[in-house]
């Protein structure tokens, strides 16, 4: 909320989900947009809801004084599209937050049904502030935010004995399905003693790492302008 920009009149707040945001943003823009794959439930006299597709955005060009995209751009298979769609209908400021430099390799997990390893939460992508911007051309960077602090992250051994272990300390609160099948991850349950020693090695190798690490952020949130403004 503190790097939206102030003064004006439209924001659309792509993959809004349940709207929590769409809502605030209220407060600062006249009109919000609140849109994702399903309509969101969002009642609110400011905020308008919508169903639709970040790659392909039913909107004019220049539709939106601001476009929001929080915690979203890491989910999307087509990245790039998505980019472009969401810098084609802003006509003065993008707003992107994603998680910053994440380790996917931390919190993996397996598919009860299929078998197959998923992300963390779903996540596809890993970004930095040069990751980002490349998938804007053209846009200027007016301003960056970083959010917390982490030092996790994992190694080729470990990982590999992880997976070896089938990932039981995966993100299995999640609430992205599995991205091969659709299945609900949940962890598989009894394992047997050679996978909690595998899993316990790999743990504490994770750990012992993590003494040599530089802590990083957990979140990254960009101001992005589209022009320079006139007066």
């Amino acid at each position: 909320m503190r790097i939206l920009p102030r003064g004006r009149a439209s924001l659309l707040d792509v993959g809004t989900r349940d709207g929590k945001i769409a809502t605030l943003a209220a407060d600062v823009f006249p009109l919000v947009v609140a849109l994702d794959l399903k309509a969101p439930p969002v009642l609110h006299p400011q905020v308008r809801p919508i169903a639709g597709d970040a790659t392909r955005l039913p909107f004019r060009d220049d539709a939106f004084d601001c476009v929001l995209c929080a915690e979203v751009m890491e989910h999307i298979p087509a990245v790039s599209a998505a980019a472009a769609e969401i810098a084609r209908v802003a006509r003065h400021e993008v707003i992107i937050g994603t998680p910053y430099w994440q380790d996917l390799r931390v919190g993996r997990t397996k598919c009860p049904a299929c078998g197959k390893r998923n992300p963390p939460y779903g996540h596809l992508h890993r970004f930095d502030q040069r990751r980002l911007l490349s998938l804007f051309p053209g846009l200027t960077l007016t301003c960056t935010s970083f959010v917390g602090a982490t030092r996790e992250v994992t190694n080729p051994v470990s990982a590999f004995l992880m997976d070896l272990a089938g990932n039981p300390y995966g993100t299995y609160d999640q609430q992205e399905p599995c991205m091969y099948c659709g299945s609900v991850l949940k962890p598989a349950g009894r394992i047997s003693g050679f996978q909690r020693v595998l899993a316990g090695v790999a743990a504490r190798l994770e750990r012992a790492q993590r003494a040599f690490v530089r802590a990083r952020p957990i979140w990254m949130h960009v101001v992005l302008s589209k022009q320079r403004d006139v007066p």
